[in-house]
């Protein structure tokens, strides 16, 4: 927990109903208590929210994931953000663990929407003149934002984890060329190599590894991606690569959604021996896959809005931040 700091009591968090207790985990670790909210859902299906304290002339952050019902949870977020802008906020801060919408960041069919865009722009109108999120889909969803936003990365407790196994005939393996720069990262810090695997997306769903460039026979793996929906990416490459000789298989992400029947998929790999996620999303009990480990980050959002209050650099968070 931070020491509090006299600028922390003009601070509220406020919490929309997709990931309470993570926001919780932040108000706690700033020494202040989650600031109550009611959320009501008319028989139309229309939301009626209101915020349970006066936000006048007060640094707001507001927490939400943009999970399943993502839709919902969206619109969640821009009333909570019209609320404070209407209400005389000083400053308000979207604060979004984990922005879905960043997967729709280019048009690569026609006549599709570049949805990252479009709700980067909705959550300025909305608002939000800050935005805090982890691990976004690719570096440029971070410059979708016409406001100042904060791109996190959750590479610290990655390390912290992998650091106490035995990293001995290790390779950290990305799922394909974009991913790269990430994983290469946690094998910068770990200290091990790097292999990429050659995927094309047949559907949301479906994929396909051509092969992987890099050694992996007789190695251990940690798969190292962004997000893990469906699970298709990872069975296929954990697939690929005991085909090709690898040991053993740890997977990570920062943002672990399993949805559909990921839990399913995942469990009947024999040779994944841990899945590592973060808490950035919620995860129900039966949706989670048996070998499941989740990391806090937490702590990080907190420190994050604590050194926002106190004026300090938050660069060295930054999810491309470059090695020491």
């Amino acid at each position: 927990m931070a020491q509090k700091s006299p600028a922390l009591e003009n601070v509220t968090i406020f919490s929309g109903s997709a990931h309470k207790k993570l926001a919780k985990q932040m108000a706690a670790y700033l020494g202040i208590e989650l600031s109550p909210i009611s959320i009501k859902k008319f028989s139309n299906d229309n939301i009626e929210i209101q915020l349970g304290e006066s936000v006048r002339r007060k640094d707001v952050y507001i927490v939400q994931p943009l999970v399943p019902p993502t839709s919902d949870h969206l619109m969640e977020l821009l009333v909570m953000l019209d609320i404070a802008r209407m209400s005389g906020a000083k400053s308000i801060h979207a604060v979004i663990p984990h922005y879905s919408y960043g997967r729709s960041d280019k048009k690569d069919a026609p006549r599709i929407s570049i949805t990252a865009r479009l709700v980067a722009d909705m959550l300025v109108t909305a608002g939000a003149q800050h935005i805090i999120a982890m691990t976004m889909h690719s570096p440029q969803v971070h410059g979708f934002f016409s406001i100042p936003a904060e791109h996190l990365t959750a590479h610290s407790v990655f390390v912290k984890h992998y650091r106490q196994q035995d990293l001995r005939d290790t390779v950290v393996v990305s799922p394909d060329i974009g991913n790269a720069k990430r994983a290469s990262k946690l094998a910068n810090a770990l200290e091990v190599p790097l292999a990429i695997g050659q995927k094309q997306r047949i559907s949301d769903d479906n994929v396909n590894i051509g092969s992987v460039l890099g050694e992996v026979q007789d190695k251990r793996i940690i798969i190292f991606d962004d997000e893990i929906a469906t699970g298709g990416t990872i069975v296929e490459l954990a697939q690929r690569l005991y085909s090709a000789g690898a040991r053993e298989v740890s997977v990570a992400c920062t943002h672990g959604l399993f949805l559909k029947n990921a839990k399913k998929r995942l469990d009947a790999i024999d040779q994944i021996t841990e899945i590592v996620t973060t808490n950035t999303v919620p995860v129900r009990k039966k949706k989670r896959p048996n070998n499941l480990v989740t990391l806090e980050v937490g702590h990080i959002f907190g420190e994050v809005i604590r050194r926002t209050i106190e004026g300090e650099s938050v660069g060295e968070l930054f999810e491309f931040w470059p090695d020491s």
